[in-house]
């Protein structure tokens, strides 16, 4: 597949992103009350979508970038990129989970399990990516060690099962990785600058 395929497979994310998005906000909901004490039933609810918001997009703008690098796809790349969907797809429902439980050990835990997942998926696609390109292609050069992406795997490994000792260590964790990942990839900010 050539451009035309890249074109159709971006087009496509960028649409599964915006309706995951938009399911996000829908679950936020009107206060009920006139003063500020009605909205602190809402703090939570407001919170875990701030932070979902953010991490949904961090994929997003890494995913735009990383594209823009790419110049051949195949079967495998969309079926990769199929399977990082899947499971940002799942970010609405355990963010809506955790807000409703107040922040359960089981419900922070599943959360953490969704973005794992997506922290797999993510170096999945890549490898293809990669393969496709060579791996001395500037996309393989840029990528480098990916020493971003398996930390995150690894704070995430660690969180879950801390989410049933101390739920809030687990969201500092979610957090962290968060933190690590605000900016877009600079090693493909540098090989696009040079292009």
């Amino acid at each position: 597949m050539g451009a035309i395929g890249k074109t159709r497979l971006e087009a496509f994310s960028d649409g599964v992103i915006a309706i995951i998005i938009t399911i996000m906000v829908l679950e936020l909901k009107v206060p009920h009350g006139e003063d500020a004490h009605a909205l602190l039933p809402m703090i939570p609810i407001f919170l875990g979508y701030i932070f979902s918001f953010i991490m949904v997009g961090i994929y997003w703008n890494n995913h735009h970038h990383l594209f823009h690098m790419v110049h051949r796809i195949n079967g495998s790349v969309l079926w990769a990129n199929l399977h990082l969907l899947f499971w940002l797809s799942l970010i609405p429902v355990t963010t809506g989970w955790m807000q409703e439980s107040h922040f359960s050990p089981l419900a922070v835990a599943l959360y953490g399990v969704v973005l794992f997942m997506a922290g797999i998926a993510w170096p999945i696609m890549m490898n293809i990516l990669i393969k496709i390109h060579g791996f001395d292609s500037p996309l393989a050069i840029a990528m480098g060690k990916d020493r971003k992406g398996k930390i995150s795997v690894i704070l995430y490994a660690v969180a879950i099962p801390l989410a049933f000792v101390s739920r809030w260590i687990a969201i500092g964790l979610y957090i962290a990785v968060a933190v690590i990942w605000f900016i877009p990839d600079q090693r493909i900010e540098k090989n696009l600058a040079q292009d």
